[in-house]
């Protein structure tokens, strides 16, 4: 339709010989250049990802303009550019619900009202920047924030104020957003949110008042907030489903990139080799406006150095039309991975009116596709295992000093300070075998594929997109992932995008909390133990 997507151009092996020096480095504990990633063909010029183009901004919906918290990120923008919304209402309203709402969602760690605000009526005296021109967001509490606590909820980090904002935070500030404050996350980025010692903070906003329903997580508190409607948008951090964990489980379209593509410099780390900064939005075009704004080369990160240039990633994700009909930007083969909806149950039935959904539209293949060789075994949880050294290594002088520093979150810590360096490079061997035959095998007949578990490509680096299909009898959401090649974001927002032109469950919005869910207190949260921490941690 509209030039070729960048998965069509990437050198695959490229991306393998990239991955395997990646281990090797984090096997010698260095900071190495990475090889540059191959293309086909050379852009056309260096063209800089511009947050200002028509596709940006969207009219908004009628029932949106009431309410500021309804409006997606290009709504908000429309409205803005418009002279119709300023940043300083948009911002107050967020505060608004967040006084009203937050002592039952949790979701925030820190609020910065004061210095919202302040930064929504500087808004209004600059030039606009772009869609995210007086845009509010939630932070996960692991990226660096300028003189802002930072704490990943944790002990370790509970008094830490860092000197300095993490890339993609300055990124999003450059663009115009504005900050609204940090979010709970699971400790060191490891389960849903709670406390340090465990208590669960962090409630699902499709249902507040239970707080055995899972919000998912780590990502959790932006999660929240965005599907509360006390921020526009958000950001976390995915190492194994953190960001499409949370998407799927509160109606969110969460982006996890490609290894590299967003800067993972000033985030308390967990897993160097799997750590994926990325957005938590409302749906794909706003997802597409975030990870333009944070995106790109850093010198402070060698895994964003050398890659292919971001492309187009908000025209992707705007629906083409053709005679008022929606069809994909670009014909895509759909892989479809054996029993992905077989059975009865609300999510087989949800996932089997998706593929029916998605086959109608034009340009979409469906086809199916088997499980590489070995794939239960590669992607199982003995090699899976290999992670944990990385997240212990750069904690020694921790782990030396007092383990309670960790609380509830210590058992994967201590397991990859124990773990032999034969079993770690075992595991980045078979790590390198599995991306080989995901790439070449998997791939050789589809251009994306369904995903049932978020941690084979988390692995492997391969970029992801959570969104909604659907909700269960309970109200609760129901949601999907699509894996793409390296680079293919792309592709992957123009599949979902058109997905959701063509579908409403994305617009939908949870009910406030009730009176009595207003009335919980948080004493009677439960309380996760380390055992299951050890079980859920990513």
């Amino acid at each position: 339709m509209t030039g070729e997507p960048l998965d069509r151009s990437i050198d695959r092996r490229a991306f393998l010989t990239r991955a395997a020096v990646l281990a090797t480095a984090s096997a010698a504990g260095a900071t190495v250049a990475l090889p540059a990633i191959a293309t086909a063909a050379a852009p056309a010029g260096k063209r800089e990802p511009a947050l200002d183009r028509p596709n940006a901004y969207t009219k908004p919906r009628p029932e949106a303009l009431a309410d500021p918290t309804e409006l997606t990120i290009a709504e908000a923008a429309w409205l803005i550019r418009a002279g119709k919304l300023t940043p300083q209402r948009l911002v107050e309203a967020m505060l608004a619900r967040i006084s009203t709402y937050d002592g039952v969602y949790q979701a925030f760690n820190v609020v910065l009202a004061d210095a919202a605000i302040a930064a929504a009526r500087d808004a209004a005296r600059r030039p606009r920047r772009g869609a995210l021109h007086g845009i509010p967001l939630a932070i996960k509490d692991n990226y660096y924030t300028e003189g802002v606590r930072t704490t990943a909820n944790s002990f370790l980090f509970e008094n830490f104020v860092p000197p300095y904002d993490a890339t993609a935070v300055a990124r999003l500030k450059a663009g115009g957003a504005i900050l609204l404050g940090k979010t709970q996350m699971g400790p060191l980025a490891t389960t849903r949110a709670t406390t340090p010692a465990g208590v669960v903070t962090t409630v699902n906003a499709w249902a507040p008042a239970n707080r055995n329903v899972d919000p998912g997580g780590s990502s959790t508190g932006t999660a929240t907030a965005v599907a509360g409607r006390m921020a526009t948008s958000g950001i976390g951090t995915q190492t194994g489903g953190s960001i499409t964990s949370p998407s799927n489980a509160q109606n969110l379209t969460g982006l996890k990139p490609t290894m590299g593509r967003v800067s993972a410099a000033g985030i308390i780390p967990l897993t160097y080799t799997r750590d994926h900064p990325g957005p938590l939005a409302r749906d794909a075009k706003d997802a597409a406006i975030m990870l333009t704004a944070m995106a790109g080369d850093d010198p402070a990160d060698p895994r964003s150095q050398g890659l292919p240039e971001v492309p187009d990633l908000i025209d992707a994700a705007t629906p083409v039309y053709r005679r008022n009909r929606v069809r994909l930007r670009w014909d895509t083969r759909v892989g479809v991975l054996p029993g992905f909806a077989d059975g009865t149950s609300a999510t087989a039935l949800a996932r089997q009116a998706y593929l029916t959904q998605l086959a109608a539209i034009p340009g979409v293949t469906l086809v199916d596709v088997a499980l590489p060789e070995g794939w239960s075994q590669l992607t199982g949880g003995t090699f899976n295992n290999v992670r944990l050294p990385e997240r212990s290594e750069p904690f020694m002088p921790y782990l030396r000093s007092d383990l309670r520093g960790f609380g509830v979150s210590v058992t994967s810590w201590l397991q990859g300070a124990l773990m032999g360096g034969n079993e770690f490079i075992t595991g980045q061997r078979a790590r390198l075998l599995l991306m080989d035959r995901v790439l070449h095998e998997l791939f050789d007949g589809c251009d994306v594929v369904v995903q049932t578990d978020p941690v084979p490509f988390d692995i492997l680096g391969l970029p992801e997109i959570a969104f909604p299909i659907g909700f269960t009898a309970a109200g609760v959401p129901t949601g999907t992932i699509l894996g793409g090649l390296p680079y293919g974001e792309d592709r992957l927002l123009s599949v979902v995008a058109a997905y959701q032109a063509t579908t409403d469950w994305h617009l939908r919005r949870p009910a406030d909390p009730s009176p009595a869910a207003l009335r919980t207190r948080a004493a009677d949260a439960p309380r996760l133990t380390a055992e299951q921490v050890a079980e859920l941690t990513q």
